[in-house]
């Protein structure tokens, strides 16, 4: 098959209009519409339906397009390696990672990063879905446990573990916390155990959900769970990282306490040689050892 041909195919599948996609291509609509006539022509099929509201990929099409995606994004990463023989750092690089780690542990120290390498351009994608990085959805991934693909390099950060939270001030209102029959008199605020979240955060939250908690407010990420416990809502299930953070927080019943949770950073293993992957690994690394010397000076005080 004709590649030109296959580069504006791909345009045109990706943008769903021949209009868009001249736009992106530099090209008319006559002429990108020639194109794939001619590519249905050759493949002896028809690639998409014509709509008024757009164009519409058919089944055939619809596999066209997974392998001329998969080919973009493998391209994509060559050319990300070839740019990656220049000295300086700098460019586009796609962090994921989960929305409670980004937003609260992750986001807030990035100003370091840019300080060292101000013309990188990262492009942090927060969301509990487990992007696929062999296929660039992403470049590097920090996830709450180790990632099951063989073709990644990976590397364990830190351990977290999620416990209990309040402020003075809620206690102050509602009265002391000492023991889990306590709760009755308590708000719980956690995660609901059925949406996206670490397996050890979720087993904490349905073994305090069998004791008699009448009043509950459950919320579909740690972010509004701390929202929640700093405007004295009531008693959190939050990750250990957060009171270096937000010195308000206390914490209650302190015997409980889930299971640790990995914390990983991965990226593909033909990343292996990026400068930019390096220097976000590194800013990461240093940045853990730098949230352990300061719980260690906490313990010590």
């Amino acid at each position: 098959m004709d590649w030109d041909k296959l580069r504006i195919f791909h345009a045109v599948a990706d943008a769903g209009s021949l209009t868009h996609a001249g736009d992106s291509l530099h090209l008319s609509q006559s002429a990108v519409s020639r194109q794939i006539r001619a590519l249905e022509e050759q493949l002896n099929t028809t690639l998409f339906h014509r709509h008024a509201r757009g164009l519409i990929l058919t089944e055939q099409g619809e596999l066209l397009f997974d392998a001329t995606r998969a080919m973009n994004k493998r391209l994509e990463a060559a050319s990300a390696r070839i740019r990656d023989s220049e000295e300086e750092v700098f460019g586009e690089l796609r962090v994921t990672t989960p929305i409670g780690f980004g937003t609260l542990w992750l986001a807030p120290r990035m100003r370091k990063l840019y300080e060292a390498y101000p013309n990188l351009k990262i492009d942090l994608i927060l969301e509990e879905r487990v992007l696929d990085l062999p296929m660039r959805e992403a470049d590097v991934a920090i996830r709450m446990k180790e990632p099951s693909q063989a073709d990644l390099i990976r590397k364990r950060l830190m351990n977290v573990k999620m416990r209990l939270y309040a402020t003075q001030s809620y206690l102050d209102r509602a009265g002391p916390l000492e023991k889990l029959e306590d709760f009755e008199n308590h708000r719980l605020i956690c995660q609901n155990p059925s949406s996206a979240q670490v397996s050890a955060g979720a087993a904490m939250v349905q073994d305090l959900l069998s004791y008699n908690i009448p009043s509950l407010l459950t919320v579909n990420n740690y972010f509004g769970v701390l929202q929640a416990v700093l405007n004295d809502l009531g008693v959190g299930v939050l990750p250990d990282y957060l009171p270096q953070h937000f010195p308000s927080l206390q914490r209650v019943l302190p015997d409980l306490e889930s299971g640790e949770v990995p914390v990983f950073l991965a990226y593909p293993e033909e990343l292996r040689q990026s400068k930019r992957v390096a220097a976000f690994r590194d800013f990461v690394q240093e940045e853990v050892q730098a949230h352990r010397r300061k719980l260690r000076e906490q313990l010590g005080d």
